[in-house]
């Protein structure tokens, strides 16, 4: 009676549907980067890097890699869109999804701050593909990580809120980063997945990698059912959940197209997946 009752409560189910994921994408690393050569022509990894195509430059030496395949996203993209996932996890296992304030103004203005320190290191990482340019230092492929991951937090704070907004008809008017120790535990969570991913080891950035894309086309359906219902007129109506599914399904569709239509064009442009020609 008492495991039927834990497993009745909202919060554990959200926690039983992680555990499943988590050990569905565990299982497939598993059985992915048991020999590299499967690696190498890893279905699901090659659709992650389709997607991946349609934001991200792909630069070769500017990436990560999994038993010297290249990751789907550049390290900096790659830290943008653990980032968002990493938030709406959070605010999925938290239960927050109708919480659609956005945080006080000091925790905004690190929020943005954070985006700030990526502007920073994107503009000394892209002074060096100017050899007589001047730059403030070596560029590293973990300070991109780290510097996306801020950025893609900042995201999804910012994205996420739109979007309850958006569907629900009495959203919850209250932040989804309340204080300072919320915000210090969700940077906390970031920074241990930052040092999970440079631990290298090959299963977990397989995950990582999934992960990475995944958030990807969680914020571009987050932006297109936004954008959807707004100019649709069906905004603020949904009462459960079962009525977010058709605008959810449908941006979800839009998005996979959008990354679709540009991908194709990139390729059909540049020929390549892996950075662009002369670079």
């Amino acid at each position: 009676m008492v495991v039927s009752t834990f497993w009745q409560r909202p919060q554990s189910r959200r926690w039983l549907a992680l555990f499943i994921a988590a050990g569905a994408l565990l299982a497939m690393a598993l059985y992915t980067v048991t020999e590299t050569a499967h690696l190498t022509h890893s279905h699901v990894l090659s659709g992650a890097d389709w997607v991946g195509y349609a934001v991200c430059h792909r630069i070769t030496e500017r990436s990560f890699s999994i038993n010297g395949r290249q990751f789907p996203l550049c390290a900096r993209c790659t830290g943008m869109y653990l980032g968002v996932a990493l938030v709406f996890i959070v605010t999925f296992l938290t239960g927050r999804m109708r919480w659609s304030d956005l945080p006080r103004l000091p925790i905004l203005l690190t929020l943005v701050g954070f985006i700030g320190l990526m502007g920073i290191d994107g503009a000394n990482s892209y002074s060096h593909f100017f050899p007589n340019a001047p730059h403030l230092y070596e560029p590293r492929n973990w300070l991109r990580l780290l510097t996306g991951m801020g950025t893609g937090l900042a995201m999804g704070v910012f994205v996420f809120p739109a979007l309850a907004q958006t569907l629900w008809r009495q959203p919850i008017w209250r932040p989804l980063v309340g204080s300072w120790r919320e915000l210090a535990g969700i940077v906390a969570l970031a920074g241990t997945a930052v040092l999970i991913l440079l631990s290298n080891q090959p299963t977990i950035l397989y995950v990582l990698a999934l992960v990475s894309a995944a958030g990807l086309l969680l914020v571009l359906t987050a932006i297109n059912a936004v954008f959807l219902l707004i100019l649709l007129k069906r905004d603020g109506r949904a009462t459960h959940w079962r009525e977010t599914a058709v605008p959810l399904l449908i941006s979800f569709t839009l998005a996979v197209i959008e990354i679709s239509a540009v991908s194709i064009a990139r390729y059909n442009l540049t020929g390549t997946m892996t950075g662009f020609p002369g670079l």
